[in-house]
């Protein structure tokens, strides 16, 4: 089978025993660099037994084949990147999907994660994020790519290499606001471990008068869902709606969804400036 087993992303400790096993027992391990392998392995006291293949973007295209013969003829192929979960901004999307679409079994070695790490120690809100990688390298189509988020109300997670963080910084201050609430978390899980938190503006100041080292990821809160409406326009655009000959659970209902606010409370504003009305009049 394919096995994607994810790797530390600083602390060796944080290894799995599941992990250990499969770097051990793998018949081929497909992976980025030969000696990241073999540090990882000197840290875990593993001893592989299996041939080693280097499997990055640049080798990836031409080792599916093989590594596909290899799960065919009944052998186990074992994915690791330097640091994380296998296809999460790393090599093996392709491979996956083509063992996928052979039917044959892939499986996963759970373990860290930048991308759930960062967001779980920013402080900002978790019911709901969404991951959007490296931006591009390229200033004009890093603002257009920033521009398309800015209304994003999700919370977003970025990685960064650290020559590029004050311009991306920069650039995400102009595109969702210097006052946006930001997050970055610096060589997390490591000896220098640094999680800074501010204003998107703040922290673009930090990042062009420092120097920022290390494994970057960058945490935003999303944009406020939508602009607070007064009640009574509410309760207006809803009798509106029922002159036109809306129902008005149905009208509550349209109008509610629109402006971001709850069914009920909008249901009861109306029953009482109706009410109001019936007593003045």
């Amino acid at each position: 089978m394919l096995v994607l087993a994810a790797t530390p992303i600083g602390d060796p400790q944080d290894a799995s025993p599941r992990l250990r096993r499969w770097l051990g027992e793998a018949d081929v391990l497909a992976v980025e660099d030969t000696r990241r392998l073999r540090r990882l392995c000197a840290a875990l006291d593993v001893s592989p037994r299996g041939r080693v293949v280097v499997h990055h973007e640049h080798t990836e295209d031409g080792l599916v084949a093989e590594l596909l013969g290899e799960i065919r003829a009944g052998r186990h192929v074992v994915v690791v990147t330097d640091a994380g979960m296998p296809t999460v901004s790393d090599p093996g999307y392709r491979l996956v999907a083509a063992a996928a679409a052979e039917g044959l079994p892939v499986t996963v070695v759970p373990g860290p994660s930048a991308v759930v790490s960062a967001l779980a120690v920013a402080g900002l809100p978790t019911d709901r994020f969404c991951f959007e990688g490296f931006v591009p390298r390229r200033a004009g189509e890093r603002a257009t790519a920033l521009a398309a988020l800015a209304g994003e109300v999700r919370t977003m997670v970025f990685f960064e290499s650290p020559h590029r963080v004050a311009a991306t910084l920069t650039a995400m201050s102009g595109a969702f606001g210097a006052e946006r609430s930001g997050v970055v978390c610096r060589e997390l899980t490591k000896t220098y471990e640094e999680v800074r938190r501010g204003t998107l503006g703040d922290l673009a100041a930090w990042a062009s008068a420092a120097t920022v080292l290390g494994e970057i990821t960058l945490v935003v809160r999303g944009a406020s869902r939508l602009p607070v409406v007064p009640v009574g326009e509410l309760v207006v655009a809803v009798e509106d709606l029922v002159a036109e000959g809306a129902r008005l659970k149905q009208a509550v209902a349209d109008v509610a969804t629109h402006a971001g606010t709850r069914r009920n409370e909008l249901y009861e504003a109306v029953l009482a400036a109706r009410a109001t009305q019936s007593s003045v009049g």
